[in-house]
C-alpha cells in the first residue's frame, strides 16, 4: 500500500497534515489517538481474558461429568 512512498512523499504528506490541522492542534490530536489506542488495547486484553475464563469453565464443566453414569432421560445431575 505504501511501497511507492519515498522521503519526498512523506515530507509533502506532513506539510499537508500541518496545513489541514494546524501546528497547535497536532499535539492534542496525537494525545487523543494515543488514548484511543490504549483503551482499545485494554479492551482487547479484557476480551481475551474473558474468553480464556469461559474456556476454562467449559473444560471444568465437561470434566465434572461422570463417564460411568448412565446416559439418558432418567439421569439426574
Amino acid at each position: 500500500m505504501f511501497a511507492g512512498l519515498n522521503g519526498w512523499h512523506l515530507v509533502i504528506l506532513l506539510v499537508v497534515i500541518l496545513l489541514l490541522f494546524g501546528a497547535a492542534k497536532l499535539p492534542a490530536l496525537a494525545k487523543s489517538m494515543g488514548q484511543s489506542a490504549r483503551v482499545f488495547k485494554g479492551e482487547m486484553k479484557a476480551m481475551r481474558e474473558e474468553d480464556a475464563a469461559d474456556t476454562t469453565k467449559k473444560k471444568d464443566a465437561v470434566s465434572d461429568v461422570d463417564p460411568d453414569a448412565p446416559a439418558g432421560p432418567d439421569r439426574t445431575v
